[in-house]
């Protein structure tokens, strides 16, 4: 890291700390000894949906999480619940190194991850992204849901 008072090359890290989701490392200048703040963010690449009328447009955290909101309405989901979906989508994706993603994927994660949250969410979500068109569509989905124990 070169240094931004006389542009040594030969820095040293003093110390170093995560703040949200950054590196931020605080170094010392070998040769003027003077001590400066650097940002390390993981560049991640620009994720694209392929729409099914065969355009694309840029991935859109805030428009995913619109609709999982509209599933979790009067639900016992917390919104750090529903931001945690999102950021493992997020993070799924770049991990994949994803530069184009289909809105069925999209929504197939979000199924995945609402089904052990909330079995009601997930219907509603479902019957969105599903395009249910009569009660045979949630009697199917929900007929294929895991049954759970009642509790006591």
């Amino acid at each position: 890291m070169r240094c931004p008072f006389c542009g040594e090359e030969d820095t040293k890290v003093i110390d170093s700390r995560s703040v949200e989701g950054k590196k931020k490392r605080r170094r010392a200048c070998q040769k003027c000894g003077k001590r400066f703040w650097t940002f390390e963010v993981v560049e991640r690449p620009m994720v694209m949906v392929a729409k099914r009328d065969g355009s694309y447009e840029p991935f859109n955290r805030n428009k995913l999480l619109a609709g999982i909101y509209n599933s979790i309405k009067k639900r016992p989901v917390s919104m750090d619940a529903v931001n945690g979906i999102v950021d493992e989508i997020e993070a799924e994706l770049a991990n994949e190194m994803v530069t184009t993603v289909s809105p069925d994927r999209l929504g197939s994660m979000v199924m995945e991850r609402l089904q052990k949250i909330d079995p009601v969410a997930y219907v509603r979500f479902a019957s969105v992204y599903l395009a249910f068109s009569d009660v045979a569509d949630f009697v199917r989905i929900i007929s294929e849901m895991p049954v759970s124990e009642p509790s006591a």
